[in-house]
């Protein structure tokens, strides 16, 4: 009955039109009428204490760095790089939106930042020469859903804060999976493109392809700085995102010279309003999540997967079809927030380790941002490439295939995470 008045008190608040956050707040609420436990100030205290957490303040930022890595260049000179690569090859500038895809996610750890970053560079070049644009647009939303995957993951802070579980576990766990999903993609782009008569970009000799990837080095070097230092104990994940805005910061102002004194007030709004969305959805969550664990819908969720208890793969196959179709309908954040809280439980009692669970989780909720009626993803990609919405899905669904076919490799084959990972952790 708990789980029934939950999800219909959440479906009908979304159904009304009100803001994510507010419906996990009403939904809360109905829940504490029903085990006639309503107080307000029990509401207010977890409303703070839900965003009052240290590694959260990792998410404003890895927010902040990402809006001043595309303001200060650094974005664009991966794509350079790769381009002076690969974009010489037939399909060429596919291939550069991959490589620049998995580059730029270990960087800032947003979908939608890396997403409307590459759209922004590569979109007109590919329209320029002569690319299917639906295909294209489905190619870079798809490369754009790495970035929750590899460090530094703001999809991993969020679960690592509502599940108790390591971040900095989590980030080296997804390095490789990462790096698949990217695979994944240059593989089917290869199938799917390799027979269309396209302009390719002119090969150019080894020393312009060495001073190209040499005014990208301070980028690059951002990346090794935040996983090395993650890998050998220098810095926490928070501490990693302070970095990571430090090192933007004087790279763009001071080194590349692209961010002006008067452009900081604005890279700095900008970032502070997608992160207050973020913040309150967490704390909203977590109010919810209290809710959840004191009406005991984490032992009765138990009880439902109780025939699959005894086959952990079994098991995990049923958790990532739920999590498929929630995500579907919720986006990124609030899928992660209202399903970690319920899900740990079952997961810890299955005897299925915490990390591996939730690289896969998050590679499942990433999926989410490309799969309609929601998928964040698809909507920046129409925004910044003016594509219609069917145009876009047409062009996502041979690259949305492939990232599932690598959901269930890891699945099938969960050494495909824990290996590497403790390879990085040691």
């Amino acid at each position: 009955m708990t789980v029934t008045i939950f999800v219909v008190s959440l479906l009908a608040a979304m159904a009304l039109g009100m803001p994510l956050a507010f419906a996990l707040l009403a939904s809360g609420l109905a829940l504490m009428f029903h085990l006639d436990q309503f107080d307000a100030q029990i509401v207010s205290q977890n409303l703070i204490s839900g965003a009052d957490n240290f590694p959260l303040m990792a998410v404003p930022f890895f927010m902040l760095a990402g809006e001043l890595m595309n303001a200060g260049g650094i974005s664009r000179r991966i794509v350079n790089s790769a381009m002076v690569w690969v974009g010489h090859f037939q399909g060429g500038l596919g291939y550069v939106a991959v490589l620049a895809a998995i580059v730029m996610a270990s960087l800032s750890g947003s979908a939608v930042a890396d997403t409307a970053a590459l759209a922004a560079v590569l979109m007109p070049m590919m329209k320029k020469a002569g690319y299917r644009m639906d295909r294209s647009a489905g190619l870079i939303a798809s490369g754009g859903i790495i970035a929750p995957i590899i460090p530094p993951s703001i999809g991993f802070i969020l679960f690592g804060v509502a599940g108790g579980v390591s971040i900095t576990k989590l980030f080296l766990a997804g390095i490789f999976p990462g790096i698949l999903m990217g695979l994944a993609l240059a593989i089917t782009w290869w199938l799917v493109a390799r027979m269309d008569k396209v302009e390719v970009a002119p090969k150019v000799g080894v020393m312009e392809r060495l001073k190209v990837t040499a005014d990208a080095f301070w980028a690059y070097l951002l990346a090794v700085t935040i996983i090395g230092g993650m890998k050998f104990g220098v810095f926490t994940p928070t501490e990693a995102a302070v970095v990571a805005v430090v090192y933007s910061l004087l790279v763009g102002m001071f080194i590349y010279r692209e961010i002006k004194i008067k452009d900081l007030y604005g890279i700095v709004l900008a970032a502070g309003k997608t992160s207050s969305v973020v913040m309150f959805l967490v704390a909203a969550a977590l109010v919810s999540a209290w809710l959840i664990t004191v009406a005991n819908i984490p032992a009765q969720v138990v009880t439902m997967m109780e025939p699959f208890m005894d086959n952990k793969m079994l098991l995990m196959i049923m958790l990532m079809l739920l999590v498929l179709v929630v995500g579907t309908a919720l986006d990124f954040a609030p899928t992660v927030l209202i399903l970690t809280p319920v899900l740990m439980p079952l997961v810890r009692q299955a005897g299925i380790d915490p990390v591996y669970f939730g690289v896969l989780f998050i590679i499942n909720n990433a999926i989410g941002l490309l799969t309609p009626p929601v998928g964040t993803v698809l909507n920046v990609v129409c925004g910044v490439g003016r594509i219609p919405m069917h145009e876009v899905i047409k062009g996502v669904w041979p690259f949305l295939v492939s990232q599932i076919v690598v959901l269930g490799m890891l699945i099938a084959f969960p050494a495909l995470v824990m290996v590497p990972a403790k390879w990085m952790a040691s």
